[in-house]
């Protein structure tokens, strides 16, 4: 037989087992929770029992697992064909089987195309309210759980000084791996551990240069996150070229801090295009999470696409985390300004979008005819004082780029010899901002002008760029464009950037900050809240640049970045600070309390905006800007148990999330829930819904109601007055809600509208948004 007959055999008998290998996914199979009867080393034998029972051998099904769920989730990742994974699913104690997706989740940082941009905001400790701040000890030994990239623990935040013993009721670990061992934990960072196994099933073993395998952060993002939740407060520090100069520190400067590292850099993907965190991965450090003793939960993790709740993994950890009382906050997400974008919609998490603080990095743009537009930057380099020709991207390409992206600066797109010298002008779009800028100078461009596509609007980029930079609105770079395009000699300075602050109007929405209605539970009206996302000072790892470029290697201690990624752990701060004043309040009224208490008015008076000028609506900011002193003392609460939430989920269509649960034979709907919030997706006629206060202010207390319907909508509340007798005395309303027969015409078509309405006791105003749509 000669050498080629043998190869062609030999493959013919491969082929069935390389099909069969290539068939093989990660699957998690999921049961609902623990009833705490069974030893660890009991459940996973059972788990290997139903694998078995799809294997062909034990040896097969023992190789097979990847991660056995023991300690509140009840459940296993295993490598599955479909057929085995279509078979397990058939057995009546199994409430779901799904596949891990690779890419499905991510982290919730403004640096890729989709939306990378942003305007200023101060540092974390803007939500600080001294009063606040003493009556919660600084959210003195209340544990904060961070799922992210990891922790830089030299950082400056993390200082463990003057900080007490660890509270006995932690159970965690700190696990040793790359560069990180125990003696990197302390009494600020209590715990550490990190989750690869997902991940190197997919890619393969983790590349050590990519990242490092063990709860260090190689990225910035969790060292970021961890800090805005829970960082020390740090004096003196500032982002490179000293912007936002001032005290760095957490919501909960006290708090104690747990990293949970599931987040890994993509192989053969540069760091600035974002990383990637498994469903099999998280759903083990949630377990650890909960395990370990974490009051709060800080999750900037998302989905590009929004996912069933019995196919999240966020959504399921976060329900076993709420039967525990734990805090789950989440981002929303950065694929605004559409609607229905948002991820993370689950009623037992509280969901956080992002805008702005009152703080701007300005550095304007002179041009030749003498006019002045005003832009943003953070980077440290400068221009010497005199005008240098100025060109359009578009007009320094290579000749094989295409038109459409001929403005946009993408790698390898610019010709040296016509850009050398000159400061070149690109257009958002593809690419990231920093990535554009990185082009420019490698194509030997003196300076670098960001011009925002008409999506982005008027909210601002600022950015540490590798050269003198500044990001202008969409008006202005149409503007600049026309310039350069009518005059022979377009030249152009940029002013070096500096700090400002007080700026107005502030809060606004940011443009990327997804938006509701929720795709996957309509009638739960989300986002929750907003909280600073725009260009957040926070701590940054030493293993990474502040632009995560491959050819930056600057190193920098704090840097300034953006996202719903930095909103969240603000809510995570203010959370733990609840949490220490109200140690007994569950995680719905710790909900409630933020939503009730939200504001919805920015620093001129008026209501919030979003990055253009035209008025924001709850779909962007939820109950509104959070107030975590106002949150304190919220008066009354929208409490809802672990029981409320499966009654839910019966009303969803989601039947057997917990099988020990059987759903009621006489159907609810879902926004029955006891929701602080109010949404009506398809009103036909007239829609009633209860809802059940808690009174958590004085003893003796009466509220009355009052309502701002939707336009063309009619908005009764009874009983009108509601007292009580004493704490935690509950009481029930009705709200009844109907289109007016004679406003039919000024109702807008297949849109919603929104409303409000409060309850008001003189002291306290709790106020509940509310949005519809006719069907």
């Amino acid at each position: 037989m000669n050498s080629f007959s043998t190869f062609t055999l030999l493959l013919l008998l491969l082929l069935p087992i390389l099909a069969s290998c290539h068939e093989k996914q990660v699957y998690i199979v999921y049961f609902g929770g623990h009833n705490g009867e069974r030893a660890l080393h009991e459940i996973e034998e059972n788990h290997h029992s139903y694998l078995l029972s799809v294997k062909e051998s034990e040896e097969d099904a023992r190789s097979s697992l990847i991660y056995s769920y023991k300690h509140s989730i009840n459940g296993f990742a295993a490598l599955l064909t479909p057929q085995e994974a279509s078979k397990l699913s058939e057995l009546e104690e199994v409430v779901s089987v799904y596949k891990s997706e690779p890419r499905k989740y991510s982290l919730h940082t403004t640096r890729s195309w989709e939306f990378s941009g942003v305007e200023e905001s101060v540092a974390p400790n803007s939500l600080r309210k001294d009063d606040l701040l003493l009556k919660a000890r600084y959210g003195k030994d209340v544990i904060i759980g961070v799922l992210d990239s990891g922790l830089w623990p030299e950082s400056k935040s993390f200082s463990d000084e003057g900080m007490g013993p660890i509270p006995k009721s932690w159970k965690g670990i700190c696990q040793s791996g790359d560069a990180f061992n125990s003696s990197n934990c302390n009494k600020k960072i209590i715990g550490a551990r990190y989750y690869i196994k997902g991940y190197e099933h997919y890619y393969g073993p983790l590349n050590r240069t990519l990242d490092y395998r063990s709860p260090r952060d190689k990225d910035g993002h969790g060292t970021h996150t961890s800090s805005t939740a829970g960082g020390k407060m740090v004096p003196n520090v500032s982002s490179i070229g000293g912007f936002a100069s001032g005290t760095a520190s957490g919501g909960a400067p006290l708090a104690r801090l747990a990293m949970y590292k599931v987040c890994w850099a993509i192989p053969r993907e540069g760091k600035e295009d974002g990383n990637t965190c498994f469903d099999e991965d998280m759903l083990a450090a949630m377990d650890d999470a909960i395990a370990d003793g974490v009051d709060v939960i800080s999750i900037s993790i998302g989905t590009k696409e929004p996912q069933p709740f019995d196919q999240d993994s966020i959504a399921i950890g976060a329900l076993h985390a709420m039967k525990k009382n734990i805090v789950v906050a989440c981002s929303a997400g950065n694929s605004g300004p559409a609607p229905s974008t948002l991820s993370n919609t689950a009623p037992w998490i509280i969901t956080v979008g992002a805008s702005s603080v009152d703080r701007t990095f300005l550095s304007p743009v002179v041009l030749g005819n003498g006019k002045k537009f005003m832009g943003q930057t953070v980077t440290p380099y400068k221009l010497k004082k005199k005008m240098y020709p100025l060109v359009y991207a578009g007009e320094v390409i290579n000749s094989n780029v295409t038109k459409d992206l001929a403005g946009q600066c993408l790698p390898g797109s610019l010709l040296p010899k016509k850009a050398k010298g000159k400061i070149v002008f690109c257009l958002r779009g593809n690419g990231t901002r920093v990535g554009k800028g990185g082009e420019v100078k490698k194509a030997g461009g003196i300076g670098y002008i960001l011009g925002n596509s008409k999506a982005n609007g008027a909210e601002l980029a600022a950015d540490a760029h590798l050269l003198p930079a500044t990001a202008v609105d969409y008006k202005s770079a149409m503007q600049i464009l026309n310039y350069i395009n009518s005059t022979k000699s377009p030249v152009a300075y940029i002013v070096p950037g500096k700090t400002v602050l007080h700026s107005k109007p502030a809060p606004y929405m940011a443009s990327f900050t997804s938006r509701g209605p929720s795709a996957v539970a309509p009638d739960i009206l989300k986002p929750d809240i907003t909280a600073p996302g725009l260009n957040i000072l926070a701590a940054w790892s030493g293993g990474s640049s502040p632009t995560k470029l491959d050819i930056d290697d600057r190193v920098v201690e704090y840097n300034i970045i953006s996202g719903t990624s930095m909103s969240c752990p603000h809510v995570g701060g203010a959370a733990a600070l609840l949490k220490a004043i109200h140690p007994t309040w569950s995680s719905a009224a710790i909900r409630s309390a933020l939503i009730t208490s939200a504001g919805l008015t920015n620093n001129v008076g008026k209501q919030i905006t979003d990055a253009s000028g035209k008025p924001a609506d709850p779909f962007q900011f939820g109950g509104g800007h959070f107030r975590p002193s106002k949150a304190s003392d919220p008066g009354l609460v929208y409490d809802a148990s672990y029981q409320d939430y499966l009654l839910f989920l019966c009303a969803s269509g989601v039947k057997d999330l917990d099988k020990s649960f059987k759903c009621p034979k006489k159907s609810h709907s879902p926004r029955d829930l006891n929701y602080p919030s109010l949404a009506i997706p398809h009103l036909n006629g007239t829609v009633t819904v209860s809802r059940r206060l808690t009174n958590v202010g004085a003893p003796k207390s009466v509220y009355f109601a009052s309502a701002k319907p939707p336009l063309g909508f009619s908005v009764e509340i009874s009983p009108p007055v509601l007292s009580f007798k004493h704490v935690d005395s509950k009481r029930t309303f009705t709200i009844t809600v109907k289109a007016r027969s004679d406003m039919m015409d000024s109702i807008p078509k297949d849109q919603y509208v929104f409303g409000w309405y409060s309850w008001n006791d003189g002291i306290h105003n709790v106020r509940s948004p509310m949005a519809v749509k006719l069907a």
